[in-house]
């Protein structure tokens, strides 16, 4: 392994690793203007981390994420009356599950494989289903040495209980693992946690952070995965 005390890399998934954009705008109903399918998109997905927001302010236990794309889906059309004629009951199930199976960004797979190489244990940590996270790997291509979903650990991220549990079970301390994530309320969870942090920029998440303080909020803030083995080495 390369001489760091980092043990262990915990990605979030969606976003982070997987170009959810793309596979969203593809498939919600093509008659809709692209640029509409990617308005629309941006906001479901938002809603969507709104729900789980909420439903964790709440004290309530993980809901299937397939539930909740379904609920904020609806929502969503209602907000966007002019498309919701668009949507049978079919195609809004499409719509949820084609969440199940969307493609890595381009250097993401060479960035985990470096990790690998490198001795580095590699984990998915991130809010959803186990069933979600196999589909993804699947879809993408992606390995890791655990997946550590919402529903498995029995509390959403950004927890700080999450956090711990998910360290726990790799027997890892926090300053020996590090957070990898393109969502600013994740990488501040980790680090209240104790651990080290690594932001990804994605324009597709965080729309409406501020990036000049999520800069200062990290021990790095990328662009994209290319150096991410270099930097996790000088942690």
């Amino acid at each position: 392994m390369a001489d760091t005390k980092i043990k262990a890399v915990f990605f979030d998934f969606m976003g982070t690793c997987l170009d959810w954009h793309s596979g969203a705008i593809k498939v919600l109903p093509q008659s809709i203007p692209e640029h509409e399918r990617s308005k629309l998109a941006l906001e479901w997905r938002q809603d969507y981390f709104d729900s789980n927001a909420a439903r964790l302010t709440a004290e309530e236990p993980p809901e299937d994420i397939d539930l909740t794309l379904r609920r904020t889906l609806d929502v969503l059309l209602e907000k966007h009356r002019e498309h919701k004629h668009l949507f049978d009951d079919r195609t809004k199930r499409q719509c949820v599950v084609a969440w199940h199976s969307m493609p890595a960004w381009p250097e993401v797979f060479p960035a985990i494989e470096e990790l690998k190489a490198a001795g580095y244990e590699v984990f998915v940590f991130a809010n959803g289903t186990t069933r979600l996270q196999l589909d993804l790997c699947q879809s993408s291509g992606l390995r890791f040495n655990m997946l550590f979903s919402s529903e498995l650990l029995g509390v959403y991220k950004p927890a700080p209980k999450s956090y711990r549990k998910a360290l726990e079970l790799v027997k890892v301390k926090p300053e020996e693992s590090v957070q990898v994530a393109a969502h600013a309320y994740d990488v501040r969870g980790a680090k209240e946690a104790g651990m080290k942090t690594v932001y990804i920029h994605r324009w597709t998440d965080d729309i409406n952070e501020d990036m000049t303080v999520v800069k200062r909020e990290n021990d790095f803030f990328l662009e994209d995965m290319t150096s991410l083995a270099e930097v996790i080495g000088r942690l």
